[in-house]
């Protein structure tokens, strides 16, 4: 199992074993130690750990550890930190620890194995638990390579993917005998037992008032260069770069702090898009923002690479079906990024976290008898946006077109299979999760797109255990400092079309990018790819579903949605391929 995971960590393997528990690591170095080993299998006392883990403000948990009366080394790895707390202070040491990570501690004195898994599943962390074996593992497939685990399947992780496009259920995989260890939680392990616990939630109640709104862009351009620079411990970063406003803040962040350490790390910034497919101009776009920085900037066109999905590489096969019938080029981006560099910056995660809401805000200071401040706010709003009608119409388009989508079981959905999953009741429990909450008075739908399923989906297809290639994508939005501010500073007019990040890019990036609203795709390039391969492959025939998909899909039913290649037919397109290939 460890020499499977090699792929993944190409500088080194180990692997040790005592009587009754065994632990593998293979490294993937990123970060500047003086400590040659890195992040490989690391000793304290009775302590052994293997671990994935980035962490943030690693100086203040150092100096917390030196108060409760460790001696820390200078150049210590978080590997050895994250061992140090437990060492401190059991199994609450994840109270202490921020960043990204997933780990497992065999505790020699205590029998026992304790496993955690970072705040918001950034590194995934998948276990197998028999009533004599427990096996846990960064890497999906790499806990397939067990000659105990199945290849039985998870009807409802199946159902799910039918009718959402992914699993909306973070505790499991499509696999039957492997689970997901889920976002904040920790996994103690005995002969005895097995306890999951969650040790951490979104905040709800934390408020930020500053004096000024230049404050605020103040407050937030220190703590968002903070996350930043704590993903850039490395020599050489790469970025994920579009024309955008929130890659070209992580861009000019990155930039302006490599600047202040003589140059140090070498950054690169690198664009996908298309050249034919669509209309597209994102590419042109993020070149004048690389220019603007002085950084170099990478192309990568996506329009006529190979469909994985209709390959029988191993190389480009998926752990889980993937909705998307994405091409080649999605594994070649990280691939040529990872000729690079062995980081990259991603600008995911401020969209949500910076999603706007007038009414609950309006409402809270109601709440609090702020009412001076209510008609100020009131009336610059309505002067911001003085015809909401538009916007009202959009938003109400959207909502009937959502609730005809979602308020029965699509019909090409074999109905024994509905029957024997109670898809109708599914599908009732899991739109609730897409519905914004009230947890968070001021930001419900901010706080609850933060919980959603969707965001395991991307942390893995962009993990080196799925692309293949030994690249680890940070997100600097998604530092926990970032997040809690903010959740927590008030919505207007701060964040009424992202004037908080506007204001703090100025002068920044080109000020035709900094003004320019968001933009997205022209169309959908994979189902406009799907038709050119069923045109120029299939002459106008049908792509056909063969195989165990029949146990799930209705195929006959689905003939109507073939023309266009809407989601219904994509989605089970899809399942069938990977079905075919995995199984």
């Amino acid at each position: 199992m460890t020499r499977f995971l090699a792929y993944r960590g190409p500088e080194g393997q180990e692997s040790w074993r005592d009587i009754s528990i065994a632990l593998g690591h293979t490294l993937l170095r990123t970060a500047r130690y003086a400590d040659a080993r890195g992040q490989q299998l690391t000793q304290l006392d009775k302590l052994t750990i293997t671990a994935d883990v980035r962490l943030d403000s690693p100086g203040e948990l150092k100096e917390r550890l030196e108060r409760a009366g460790r001696q820390i080394n200078e150049s210590v790895t978080d590997v050895l930190l994250i061992l140090h707390s437990y060492a401190t202070w059991g199994s609450k040491c994840v109270e202490y620890l921020k960043g990204d990570f997933g780990f497992g501690i065999w505790d020699a004195k205590a029998k026992t194995l304790f496993c955690a898994r970072d705040h918001l599943g950034i590194k995934p962390f998948y276990y197998v638990a028999f009533a004599k074996l427990f096996l846990f593992s960064n890497t999906l497939n790499c806990l397939r390579q067990h000659p105990a685990v199945s290849t039985k399947l998870n009807d409802k992780a199946i159902g799910d993917f039918l009718l959402f496009g992914l699993n909306y259920d973070n505790t499991s995989t499509t696999f039957h005998d492997i689970q997901r260890l889920p976002p904040a939680h920790t996994l103690l392990v005995s002969r005895q037992t097995l306890e999951m616990k969650c040790y951490w939630t979104l905040p709800t109640d934390e408020r930020v008032e500053c004096c000024g709104s230049g404050e605020y862009v103040r407050q937030f351009d220190l703590i968002f260069k903070a996350g930043v620079a704590d993903r850039m411990r490395s020599d050489r970063v790469g970025i994920f770069l579009s024309g955008g406003l929130d890659s070209g803040a992580v861009a000019s962040a990155a930039k302006e702090l490599a600047m202040h350490q003589g140059g140090i790390p070498d950054i690169r910034t690198y664009t996908v898009g298309y050249d034919r497919l669509i209309s597209d101009d994102e590419g042109a776009k993020a070149r004048m923002s690389a220019d603007y920085l002085g950084l170099p900037n990478q192309y990568v066109a996506l329009d006529d690479k190979k469909f994985i999905i209709d390959t029988d590489d191993s190389q480009y096969t998926f752990p889980e079906p993937v909705e998307y019938p994405v091409t080649a080029g999605w594994f070649e981006q990280f691939r040529i990024i990872a000729s690079d560099c062995r980081l990259a910056l991603y600008g995911e995660g401020a969209d949500n976290l910076m999603y706007f809401q007038m009414w609950p805000h309006l409402q809270e200071l109601s709440r609090n008898g702020y009412w001076r401040r209510l008609l100020k706010d009131t009336g610059l709003y309505l002067w911001l946006r003085p015809v909401p009608w538009k916007g009202i119409a959009a938003r109400l388009e959207t909502f009937f077109r959502m609730s005809s989508e979602y308020n029965e079981v699509p019909n090409w959905i074999s109905p024994d299979f509905v029957r024997r999953q109670s898809l109708d009741s599914r599908l009732r429990e899991c739109v609730k999760l897409a519905m914004p909450s009230k947890k968070h008075a001021v930001r419900p739908k901010a706080h609850a797109s933060m919980s959603l399923p969707q965001w395991t989906s991307l942390f893995e297809l962009q993990n080196p255990g799925v692309t293949r290639s030994p690249l680890h994508v940070v997100y600097p939005f998604l530092d926990l400092r970032t997040v809690s501010y903010l959740l927590a500073i008030p919505p207007f007019p701060l964040l009424y079309k992202k004037a908080l990040l506007r204001r703090a890019l100025i002068g920044k990036i080109p000020e035709v990018l900094r003004m320019r609203p968001k933009t997205p795709l022209s169309a959908n390039p994979e189902t406009r790819m799907l038709q050119e391969l069923r045109n120029r492959e299939m002459r106008g025939n049908e792509l056909k579903l063969t195989g165990r998909i029949n146990e799930f899909v209705a195929t006959t039913a689905l003939e109507k949605f073939c023309g266009n290649m809407s989601s219904a037919y994509v989605r089970s397109y899809c399942l069938a391929r990977w079905l075919n290939k995995v199984l």
